[in-house]
């Protein structure tokens, strides 16, 4: 059984998530939603490389933490939940000039007040470049 709290979910219902955002602005798109993972897509271009022509550590946060608070929001009940980052740290592995890197999100926990995700990045030849882990709180909304 599927992790998210619409058990009718598609890559479809989606593809509004992100829109007028930094993700949007820097092309990161849906690729791939598993029962329990979700994977997005980031080209590497002049929007998310560095000055000496290497993907940015920072693009690679923004991937992560796009998809570790997408996955949170994903899995609440919106009527009654929020979802805000706490904490996100990143190893940089490997550098990426060029193509695109996809990240691959996988709950580590996910209890009634904090997510904790996985979150790794991988670049067109499925070589890891980077290992990131997103704290996420959860709050409820004030009616």
């Amino acid at each position: 059984m599927a992790i998210w709290f619409d058990q009718t979910l598609t890559l479809d219902k989606m593809k509004t998530l992100g829109e007028g955002t930094m993700g949007e602005y820097i092309g990161i798109e849906w690729a791939e939603l598993g029962d329990n993972f979700l994977k997005a897509k980031m080209p590497v271009d002049h929007r998310t490389r560095q000055p000496y022509g290497l993907l940015h550590g920072g693009a690679s946060c923004v991937l992560a933490e796009t998809l570790g608070s997408v996955a949170s929001a994903l899995v609440v009940d919106h009527t009654k939940f929020y979802c805000v980052g706490l904490e996100i740290n990143a190893n940089h592995i490997r550098s990426a000039r060029e193509g695109y890197v996809t990240g691959v999100c996988t709950p580590l926990h996910t209890g009634n007040s904090t997510h904790v995700w996985d979150i790794k990045i991988y670049d067109e030849n499925e070589k890891l470049v980077c290992v990131s882990r997103l704290t996420v709180a959860v709050l409820p909304r004030k009616n």
